[in-house]
């Protein structure tokens, strides 16, 4: 991982809000959130929260007598955040470094985790923060994206951009986002944090877009992938971006585009 891979700043945010969120993360804070109200928590902590996406959906399925604490690196992704939550009692946001929690130990029923654990620089050591803070038999809820291969509209976007920029290619979303897919090395990466009970289920849905232009905004402007293309040629953002309009375009069709996403849902006992 490269250091650009963690920068959410600038327009990055909101875009990513607009687009990215609907395009693949909502679905799947949905199914998280769903897992996590089985257990019927007292408290939940959320480690990388971005903006908010799992965070809204975990509160709309607990009382609000259920504290809940989301935290972020980056204070953009939580300032937005903020404003799209309804007011709730109970609810805090705070920016926390996931490899270093701010928290007593036991302190939490549930650590919950949305697509972050590919940012980690050192997984055990996240993991082994998450397990710190959980209280006794406490749960710790996360998912990774699969390999890009199985993630259409990322594979799309990623070929044509390689093709755009043979000599340096930006291949971010492979890298970060779809490069921690291994399941063997996640429960092994688990297991060497302490955690036990590790369950791990390969869900598939579908990634769905207005248009192939929302699609290509949301990955080219609405992600670290920007700062990629930008270091190679701040002038061709949009030539990229409508490169990759056009290559989803001929994949999926005109009008709206719908594509395959697959990520590792997993749930852990610490």
């Amino acid at each position: 991982m490269v250091a650009t891979d963690k920068s959410f700043a600038g327009s990055i945010p909101e875009i990513y809000d607009r687009l990215m969120v609907p395009l693949i993360f909502a679905p799947y804070a949905q199914d998280l959130a769903g897992r996590i109200a089985q257990v019927e928590p007292r408290d939940v902590l959320e480690t990388a929260a971005g903006t908010g996406v799992l965070t809204r959906a975990i509160a709309a399925r607990l009382s609000e007598q259920v504290r809940i604490v989301a935290t972020d690196l980056n204070q953009p992704m939580l300032d937005l955040a903020a404003t799209r939550q309804p007011p709730r009692e109970g609810l805090a946001w705070q920016r926390a470094d996931a490899l270093a929690l701010p928290f007593e130990d036991r302190t939490f029923g549930v650590v919950a985790c949305q697509f972050g654990a590919m940012f980690f620089p050192d997984r055990i050591k996240g993991y082994g923060e998450a397990r710190r803070v959980l209280k006794r038999g406490g749960r710790f809820f996360f998912n990774v994206w699969d390999r890009i291969s199985e993630n259409e509209i990322a594979d799309v976007v990623t070929a044509t951009l390689a093709a755009l920029f043979p000599q340096d290619p930006p291949l971010f979303l492979a890298r970060t986002p779809h490069g921690y897919h291994d399941v063997d090395r996640i429960r092994g990466e688990l297991a060497a944090a302490g955690f036990t009970d590790i369950v791990v289920d390969s869900v598939d849905l579908r990634s769905k877009a207005a248009s192939s232009r929302d699609a290509a905004v949301a990955y080219c402007q609405g992600t670290p992938l920007r700062n990629e293309i930008e270091a190679r040629d701040p002038s061709r953002l949009e030539d990229a971006t409508q490169a990759a309009a056009a290559a989803l375009a001929g994949r999926f069709g005109e009008g709206p585009i719908d594509g395959r996403i697959r990520a590792h849902v997993i749930a852990a006992t610490g």
